[in-house]
């Protein structure tokens, strides 16, 4: 397939792989993502944990090798770019580091885009809910000015992967913001007068329930697994486990049996296929594991035996629905290139090796 027809995959990218002081101040010195991953266990029958890195071992992403390893093998198995997380709180910036390295080296030579991660940091992921480490806020359009200024270096970097032209940005809870219409034509304002052509947003929501365009974005990706499993319908189990203990199946295993919530990826699979939005402006995103028990114990939720081969039919699913699409919207996006500590990942495995890269490179190119 030649690179003017061929679907676009962009793998979402997690950049905290090295420690920070705030991250050394709330987990213990040297936290780092591998932290959770290497101390998980299996909390049922058949759980698969920890899961542990095979070719690219436990990087540090201070490293400008373990970066350019990374860019190199995703390139050879067919992704196009990656979709670094940002982080940006009135003026503050956390793991900030590996992304600012690769501006500033020019390295590695592998085209990306960012996603404005706008959500409060609390300890939810260990299991502290209630305890807030970074809040989120919107103070106006003085912050929106420094933080559009803060990524012009970014924006007009000739790797920076545009549509129409115009840099792509991503906002992870667009729903959040105060006025979304505001941001986004402020932003575009700002664009016009430092030379760009513009701004493609793409919001990260809930495509059933939010509309895009309404809300000033150019499209929308979807927030997989949890805006799929949303639409799982009641087992039998669940209508009975509602009826006698008020509670749906899975609340009732977390309270009694002290068991994740459980799904099966076969069934998820099914899910987003039939759940699937074709139109234009909507960029599938599909997801090849799930399990962020890691993270959040009991509370977590886990998507049980995926394999390559299943992989390949959600895959499939994604480029289909947008490859009678123009050239600019032939994306599918990927959650996640690295986010070990929720299972999902395309990176190496001690399991399964390089086999969900393969299929991605087989049903790409």
């Amino acid at each position: 397939m030649s690179e003017s027809t061929k679907v676009r995959a962009i793998a979402f990218y997690l950049p905290q792989y090295h420690p920070i002081p705030e991250n050394d101040e709330w987990w213990g010195k040297g936290f780092t993502e591998w932290t959770n991953v290497t101390k998980a266990k299996p909390l049922f029958k058949g759980h698969h944990q920890p899961h542990l890195p095979a070719d690219l071992g436990f990087y540090d992403l201070r490293l400008p090798e373990a970066r350019q390893a990374q860019a190199d093998l995703a390139r050879q198995h067919g992704i196009h770019g990656f979709c670094y997380y940002h982080y940006w709180f009135n003026g503050k910036r956390l793991l900030e580091r590996p992304f600012n390295e690769v501006i500033e080296s020019s390295q590695p030579d592998f085209p990306f885009c960012l996603a404005w991660g706008n959500q409060t940091w609390s300890g939810i992921w260990h299991g502290l809910q209630d305890k807030i480490l970074v809040e989120q806020t919107y103070p106006g359009k003085e912050d929106y000015e420094a933080h559009f200024h803060s990524l012009i270096k970014a924006f007009t970097d000739p790797r920076y992967i545009k549509i129409d032209d115009k840099p792509v940005f991503l906002i992870y809870r667009p729903q959040e913001l105060p006025n979304t219409l505001e941001f986004t034509d402020y932003w575009r304002e700002l664009s016009l007068k430092v030379g760009l052509k513009g701004m493609y947003f793409i919001a990260i929501v809930n495509p059933y329930s939010w509309d895009g365009e309404l809300n000033g974005f150019d499209g929308v990706t979807s927030h997989p697994p949890f805006d799929i499993l949303s639409q799982v319908p009641p087992t039998v189990l669940d209508r009975i486990a509602r009826k006698i203990f008020r509670k749906n199946y899975r609340e009732f295993l977390q309270e009694y049996f002290s068991i994740p919530s459980i799904y099966k990826y076969s069934e998820f699979v099914q899910y987003a296929k039939d759940y699937r939005i074709s139109r234009d402006g909507f960029f599938p995103c599909i997801c090849p594991n799930w399990d962020n028990t890691p993270r959040s114990g009991i509370n977590g939720k886990v998507i049980q035996n995926s394999t390559p081969e299943l992989f390949r039919i959600h895959l499939r699913d994604a480029i289909e629905s947008v490859s009678q699409r123009n050239n600019k919207e032939r994306f599918i996006f990927i959650k996640s290139w690295n986010e070990w500590a929720e299972g999902n990942y395309l990176e190496p495995d001690q399991k399964f090796g390089t086999s969900y890269l393969k299929v991605l490179k087989d049903e790409i190119f």
